[in-house]
């Protein structure tokens, strides 16, 4: 898929990202407790420690209950949820080093130097404390506050889901001078806790082979373990997570990465923001603890034209933000509106400055630590707690205060970048009243070349968008009109990467898009540039282009206007990716499309030899070389189609792609584009 190829895995919005080997050095952890509270911790981190609060017995019956779904991503939060716990030893000070490897067969080790889990006999469960976390649902020490005094983990279903969901699973546990192990098929162990040797060194060795009779996918990828263990350790710095994956490519080599971060936040906003313009090289940082809340962040302004705020708590990205964004975004526009006024920095403005102009060019990232979060929102990744967002607004507020006063060439430059947002915003309004404002000579605002569904229901309605118009005519001739709509785009659509917010509403290609979905910007919300759906047409749009490098071009043109414009389209799940064939392989009478050069390899292996009729291949480069009814069969009927649903698993990777493809320094893209190009379909 060309370009596209790029983001090799794009379900999950994965590429072959540039490797990050950081330094060994370690930083002292537990920060935030005293060394009474470790000893303390030590001593009584025991069998008692492990609270018992369910059983586990739904968790095969309805896995997608507790890890989201069965397929790719279920997969890999497997690995998340073992290493969770390697993490949360890490957060209470007794753990600087992971190991993950994913094995030749697939299976997953994971091991740390922490105290290693508890094997002592548990009092109420009358077995080994490690049987109870590795078989009983929501059991462990995280439920003890005098064990951990935060931990990570969405919804801490734990280790023993992962076993509930492996068809073989082997704990070992290095303490007290031993060796402990015990095994277990599908959730059950096969024996008790035994000792195997002695050593010492302190511990916990996981290994989990996930249960394919469950799974629809049973294949890690490497990129995508990789970039969750680059973030964790961009937001624990100090600690070093190794990752090895024992599956030998085609030349036999084996991949493997070193994650260590010195500084942290500092280090992570560079990464993200690392193929962006910047205004100035400062990082402006913050870390600090507010009403017994730490909080960390980090700031840098680019010459963008998007905001790009990345939040986290207790390591969970809150996709959907949360109180400590909201408190985030009250600081910043308070402080800075406060120092521009003091200074006389407005006057000449002539526009009045809004929050959201504070934000322009801004990237961020937040991470927070609360002992009892509680997540709401339609993916529950959007942190509650009401007293979250008083504590960061003042952490911030203070941090940005000295920050500004002590930098004033630094300062001048942000609020003369604000000062241009807000006029743009301006120029945008009149630009979004023009295009939202209804026209009877275009039948109720609707674009000229939308082919549209007779279908009223957004849930059963689709809209494809189509690459040129002679494409764009068979799939309208090729449709299922009662649920099917069209959308032909007239070439590359802007890319809005490069582009002022206002530009957008200016193109005629993206108005379009704008108008066919039935999307406003700026309704019910402070924010001009929040897009809502509650009005949207279509609950499936589908990008569907030539499958040469001018199509994998606007795919992605497409896509960054989704994820800088309405990036909430994506994360309700309603952007597809069309895969139309590569080529109709004939002979005699037998017809195949094949979407690959493997599957057309595998018809001429199969169909090569004998006498009836040539071997013959069509190769597609266009859709308008398909006519209606090859499209209809090929791409579009729901029943024989593949779509890939563009995901966005893993924001700060996205953010971080899109910018380097899409942005202005060519450095970047150029060098992944080199280490990408052999897996890209290029055509002429």
């Amino acid at each position: 898929m060309a370009i596209c190829a790029f983001f090799s895995n794009f379900v999950a919005i994965n590429a072959e990202s540039i490797k990050q080997t950081f330094s060994n050095t370690q930083k002292e952890f537990g920060k935030f407790m005293t060394e009474e509270e470790k000893i303390l911790g030590e001593a009584e981190y025991s069998a008692q420690n492990i609270q018992v609060l369910e059983g586990l017995e739904a968790v095969r019956k309805r896995p997608a209950m507790y890890i989201g779904d069965i397929s790719f991503n279920g997969l890999h939060h497997l690995i998340n949820e073992v290493v969770d716990n390697s993490i949360d030893e890490a957060l209470a000070g007794f753990c600087d080093k992971i190991e993950v490897i994913i094995n030749e067969d697939n299976s997953v080790t994971v091991q740390d130097n922490g105290r290693g889990i508890p094997v002592d006999m548990h009092e109420k469960e009358h077995k080994s404390a490690l049987e109870v976390v590795m078989t009983v649902l929501h059991a462990g020490g995280k439920f003890d506050k005098g064990s951990y005094k935060v931990s990570g983990g969405l919804h801490g279903v734990g280790v023993s889901c992962v076993n509930a969901l492996s068809k073989k699973m082997i704990s070992q546990v290095y303490r007290n001078g031993k060796v402990y192990q015990q095994e277990y098929a599908y959730g059950k162990p096969l024996y008790d806790v035994k000792e195997i040797g002695v050593s010492d060194k302190t511990g916990t060795r996981q290994q989990f082979w996930p249960d394919d009779s469950i799974f629809t996918e049973t294949v890690f990828n490497y990129d995508r373990v990789a970039n969750r263990m680059r973030e964790l350790a961009f937001l624990n710095a100090g600690i070093t997570i190794e990752l090895t994956d024992m599956r030998k490519d085609e030349e036999g080599n084996i991949r493997h990465d070193v994650f260590h971060s010195v500084e942290g936040l500092k280090e992570f906003v560079r990464y993200i923001d690392s193929s962006r313009v910047h205004l100035f090289n400062d990082v402006i940082y913050i870390n600090t603890e507010k009403q017994g809340i730490p909080i960390e962040v980090a700031v840098m302004y680019n010459t963008g034209f998007s905001e790009n705020l990345h939040s986290y708590v207790n390591n969970i990205n809150t996709i959907e933000g949360g109180t400590h964004l909201t408190g985030f975004r009250r600081a910043l526009t308070r402080t800075l509106k406060k120092y521009a006024e003091d200074n006389k920095m407005l006057e000449k403005a002539k526009v009045e400055i809004d929050g959201e102009d504070f934000r322009e060019g801004l990237t961020a990232v937040i991470s927070i630590k609360v002992a009892e979060p509680q997540f709401e929102g339609q993916t529950k990744t959007k942190l509650g707690n009401s007293e979250v967002s008083g504590a960061v607004e003042q952490a911030v507020g203070e941090a940005f205060s000295i920050y500004l006063e002590e930098h004033p060439k630094e300062s001048k430059v942000i609020v003369d970048k604000v000062i241009l947002a807000a006029q743009a915003r301006v120029a945008a309004r009149k630009a979004r009243e023009t295009v939202q404002r209804k026209s009877p000579m275009s039948g109720g605002g609707m674009p000229g070349k939308l082919a549209d569904c007779s279908s009223k229901d957004p849930d059963e309605s689709e809209l494809f968008l189509v690459e040129g118009d002679s494409a764009g005519g068979s799939a309208k001739q090729g449709r299922n009109r009662t649920f099917q709509a069209i959308l032909p785009l007239r070439g590359k659509i802007l890319n809005v990467e490069k582009a002022q917010w206002h530009k957008a509403f200016e193109s005629d290609e993206v108005n379009n898009i704008i108008q066919a979905l039935g999307i406003r910007f700026g309704v019910d919300s402070e924010d001009s540039k929040v897009a809502n759906l509650d009005k949207i047409r279509y609950k499936k749009v589908i990008i569907m282009t030539d499958a040469d490098v001018d199509g994998s071009h606007i795919d992605t043109l497409v896509m960054t206007f989704f994820y800088r414009y309405m990036p909430e389209v994506i994360e309700r799940g309603y952007l597809y990716i069309a895969t139309p064939p590569l080529y109709l392989c004939t002979k005699g009478k037998v017809k195949e499309y094949c979407w690959t050069d493997q599957q057309r390899q595998r018809f001429i292996d199969t169909y090569g030899g004998g006498q009836e009729g040539a071997i013959h291949t069509q190769r597609y480069k266009g859709l308008g070389e398909m006519n209606p009814e090859q499209l209809w069969e090929t791409t579009m009927n729901p029943e024989n189609r593949m779509l890939k649903q563009v995901d966005l698993t893993n924001a700060t990777e996205a953010d971080y792609i899109f910018s380097m493809l899409m942005g202005e320094d060519v450095g970047p893209r150029r060098e992944f584009i080199e280490k990408n190009a052999t897996y890209a379909n290029i055509d002429a």
